[in-house]
């Protein structure tokens, strides 16, 4: 019956988010895989190319934009999305001419991703219901990515983001802001 799914590749050194999303991604039908390393997932894809991936920009050694390229040697079907917690418009038009279907900034949640392996017709001009982020929701997300860069460490994120360490101490305490 796993035959049956579609099959998900998941790329991303980060463990403990990679096994969450495949989960997550499991219970929404699909047959997924995970790797670590760009090695691991170039040995999955071609043992068994998948009908989607989703790939981490940055990793140690090669990039995910490294993985793009060779997945697409392997199968130029599979549809890829980039997912990175360093979004910038030089890499978003990078792995698009690449091949990648779609590019989402972390945090992004397991609807989000699996809607953006179908770009035509999520558009914001043709989908009303896609709202732009409200600004605390933007700093809040920048104030989590400096302090993932930091290893959880609030005085050197507070040294980055040129900010007093208390104010950022109550910025990253609270909750995610609605979007």
């Amino acid at each position: 019956m796993a035959d049956s799914r579609p099959s998900l590749l998941l790329v991303d050194d980060d463990a403990t988010y990679r096994e969450r999303l495949a989960k997550a991604i499991t219970l929404r039908g699909y047959d997924v895989r995970t790797a670590a390393d760009v090695e691991a997932a170039a040995a999955l894809a071609e043992m068994d190319s998948p009908e989607f991936a989703v790939l981490d920009l940055r990793m140690p050694g090669e990039s995910g934009l490294e993985l793009l390229r060779r997945l697409m040697v392997i199968d130029s079907t599979t549809k890829v999305l980039m997912l990175t917690g360093y979004g910038s418009i030089a890499t978003a038009m990078e792995a698009v001419r690449l091949g990648a279907v779609n590019y989402l900034t972390k945090p992004a949640d397991v609807d989000d991703i699996l809607a953006a392996f179908h770009p035509e017709g999520q558009a914001a001009e043709t989908n009303p219901g896609l709202e732009t982020p409200s600004l605390a929701r933007v700093e809040w997300e920048h104030i989590q990515r400096v302090l993932n860069d930091c290893e959880g460490n609030l005085s050197e994120a507070a040294r980055r983001l040129g900010m007093h360490r208390r104010s950022l101490q109550r910025k990253a305490g609270r909750k995610r802001p609605a979007k």
